[in-house]
């Protein structure tokens, strides 16, 4: 598995996981400027950022491959310094760190639209284990549900935000391709983004 991400792709997967967990720390932290805290929430955005948004992109990378495509991550340097100063400025996360390209030609609607889905799919997966954390721990305020609550926000807005049927989101390409399943998606999405809100 490894060795189908070459050295490049790696490097570019690492600079936008530390670039967008430290996005989504600056909204976590925007009223609570104690160095502690916001070292809490960076290595917490790191653990659930790195496991969403590496896994997402994965997701398609190896959704591709299953078809007999390469593919690989390329970070978007500018969409990054966007993302790390809209977060500072506005307290919002705009998460377009790049893209997996695919290389290669024939590629169908259908397969588009599978490529597409595997990401938020996988989003919304990973949001039960953060689920089962926010319930055990039983308050938001202990390690383990700060980890469940963020790791719930975070996977869902990468999912609902990559859903949008705009530009070259993945919402775009799975719509085209499946109405009922692009509706499943997106709204399952933006009800874990809205619900995350209550455990806050």
């Amino acid at each position: 598995m490894f060795e189908r991400i070459p050295p490049r792709e790696r490097l570019d997967l690492l600079i936008a996981w530390i670039a967008i967990s430290i996005a989504f720390t600056l909204i976590f932290v925007r009223d609570r400027v104690e160095p502690l805290t916001f070292f809490i929430f960076l290595g917490v955005s790191l653990v659930t950022v790195g496991i969403g948004f590496i896994l997402h992109e994965m997701a398609h990378k190896f959704t591709a491959m299953h078809y007999g495509y390469w593919a690989e991550f390329r970070k978007d340097n500018l969409m990054l310094v966007v993302a790390v100063a809209l977060a500072a400025l506005v307290g919002v996360v705009f998460a377009a760190p790049g893209a997996t390209v695919i290389y290669g030609t024939g590629v169908t609607r259908e397969q588009n639209g599978r490529i597409s889905a595997a990401g938020p799919l996988t989003n919304l997966i990973l949001c039960i284990p953060f689920a089962v954390l926010t319930f055990l721990a039983g308050s938001g305020t202990s390690l383990i549900g700060i980890i469940g609550v963020v790791g719930l926000q975070v996977n869902g807005m990468i999912a609902a935000f990559n859903m949008l049927p705009v530009s070259v989101l993945d919402g775009r390409k799975v719509l085209a391709w499946n109405k009922g399943i692009f509706a499943v998606l997106i709204v399952a999405a933006f009800a874990v983004v809205i619900a995350t809100f209550y455990l806050v």
